[in-house]
């Protein structure tokens, strides 16, 4: 078992056991010291890593040739991500599992356009080299130049009908009255998780 430092950031590399010790110690008795309460983003980030373990024992065959995991090659910013924006409770979850080769994919936030990720919401850390790229999908990071053009468009949107507007925040229903004509953000599914705070 290891202890658990509050308020300094962890590498999050394995997921943390925690004592549980008597809610009451008799009077004159001494206290073992308890580890700090995880945060919400902690907890987080352990059970993303657990779930990641589980799905790195999957085998696929044919044609799936390459498997992208942003969560693993694109931790740091996707670690730094959550840390900031997974503070309370929320009240919208985005769950997806199609990361989108110029959002997820470049910057391991969820739904992560790579402007909006490295210019608006402030988040950087490297990206490394998946263990295998396909040719026409390179990984560049927080470089990339390109853009998933869904994940602009929604961005771009006024903020009331943003799915992106203020710090990724969303509106409460997502239907074809909050996109007027562009109905489809039910289909949306371009990343992980992705935290509506």
């Amino acid at each position: 078992m290891s202890s658990v430092l509050c308020g300094g950031d962890s590498d999050m590399a394995v997921p943390q056991a925690f004592l549980l010790g008597p809610l009451h110690e008799p009077a004159g008795g001494l206290m073992e010291p308890q580890p700090c309460p995880r945060s919400l983003a902690e907890g987080f980030l352990e059970e993303e890593l657990r779930l990641n373990a589980e799905l790195s024992q999957l085998q696929f065959s044919e044609p799936v040739g390459i498997i992208y995991n942003p969560v693993e090659y694109a931790w740091e910013p996707h670690r730094n991500y959550v840390t900031r924006y997974c503070q309370g409770p929320k009240e919208v979850l985005f769950l997806g599992m199609n990361p989108g080769p110029f959002g997820m994919a470049q910057t391991g936030v969820p739904f992560g356009e790579v402007n909006v990720v490295r210019d608006w919401l402030g988040i950087g850390g490297p990206v490394l080299t998946p263990p295998q790229e396909h040719p026409k999908r390179p990984v560049l990071g927080l470089e990339c130049p390109q853009s998933e053009a869904l994940l602009v468009l929604l961005c771009e949107m006024p903020p009331q009908r943003g799915l992106m507007s203020g710090a990724m925040s969303v509106p409460r229903i997502h239907t074809s009255e909050t996109l007027g004509h562009r109905s489809g953000v039910r289909e949306v599914n371009h990343s992980a998780t992705g935290l509506a705070p």
